[in-house]
């Protein structure tokens, strides 16, 4: 565990501001990598494990799905190892933030997967704390580790944030919010840790058509969600070898591609991947459809609603995203 990443922490279960104690049991480099935090005041205790804090109860764990997606597809939607940039173009066409921005600041990548926006902003100069409730986050320490010490990692909850507040110039939350089973009470509660003049953004599944056309997506769903996850791969990949060429075909001819989002599979047709990585993708993004426990869309409207009652300033949102800032300067 990173010596600064210690400093950042407190106890979810009481939110003390007391300081959690640690006891190692085994060093490397003068970091934590396997022992014991104790919260004084309420007793939980929380181990360390290969260097990351882990504040989630067995009974927390609501997506393993998505623990087990994020180490068969570890390297697939990682720019650095996968050969593209379909990342980074994403991160920062989501977040509004300027490439130089990130160097130096302390963000938080909520829900952090593999680690496919960490990377990102590790990769242009940000200290990043990547948190994830699932097993990825071990994933995510192997794709990051590469970044050094400006990698913090924890496993924890959206819904039992263990930070003390006001410690993150930056929040994202992307590809996760839906996935949770109160979305509201997660956007809610993430603008408290970051600092006065410290940016908050969001990506979530929006409300709309697109949901009212996915007719065999959510038929299929009303049984997946509740299946062995060794079931629900073998689906996912029956449904994209029976229509992955019938997606790929239609994505050729304007208008009627429209039809792909009627069919079962979240076909990948994007040309910055190679054939192979497109059809890897479209498995991995199916399962992740089927698999997740919870999908709870959202109004952008409503978003925006809500960060500006919480008092954030400049706030912007359009379909599937919402952005504002903390009131007061940035330090």
């Amino acid at each position: 565990m990173r010596p600064w990443l210690y400093d950042l922490l407190r106890c979810p279960s009481c939110k003390t501001r007391t300081p959690l104690s640690i006891a190692a049991e085994s060093e490397h480099d003068g970091e934590v990598v396997t022992g014991l935090l104790t919260c004084p005041d309420c007793l939980t205790k929380y181990p360390i494990r290969h260097g990351i804090p882990r504040f989630v109860a067995p009974d927390q764990d609501y997506c393993g799905n998505f623990g087990f997606q994020w180490q068969k597809w570890k390297d697939i939607q990682i720019d650095r190892l996968s050969g593209h940039h379909l990342s980074e173009t994403r991160f920062f066409a989501d977040t509004g933030w300027d490439k130089g921005w990130l160097k130096g600041k302390i963000v938080l990548d909520g829900g952090c997967g593999a680690g496919r926006f960490a990377d990102v902003a590790l990769s242009h100069g940000a200290r990043v704390v990547a948190m994830d409730l699932s097993d990825a986050i071990d994933a995510c320490r192997l794709n990051t580790e590469i970044h050094g010490e400006r990698a913090g990692l924890v496993q924890g909850s959206l819904l039992d944030l263990p930070f003390r507040d006001g410690v993150f110039d930056a929040v994202y939350c992307m590809g996760v919010i839906q996935h949770t089973p109160d979305p509201k009470a997660v956007m809610t509660a993430l603008p408290a840790h970051v600092k006065a003049g410290g940016r908050v953004m969001y990506n979530f599944y929006e409300e709309g058509l697109w949901r009212r056309l996915q007719v065999f997506k959510y038929g299929l769903r009303l049984i997946t969600p509740n299946l062995p996850i060794s079931i629900t791969l073998g689906l996912s990949k029956f449904l994209v070898g029976a229509f992955y060429w019938l997606t790929r075909s239609l994505a050729k001819i304007p208008k009627i591609r429209i039809l792909n989002h009627i069919i079962p599979i979240a076909a990948v047709h994007d040309p910055a991947l190679t054939p192979e990585q497109q059809y890897a993708w479209t498995v991995l993004d199916t399962f992740d459809w089927y698999g997740a426990r919870f999908e709870k869309r959202q109004h952008h409207q409503q978003v925006r609603a809500l960060l500006e009652g919480l008092g954030l300033e400049d706030v912007s949102s359009a379909p599937g995203i919402a952005r504002g800032i903390k009131p007061g300067e940035s330090q």
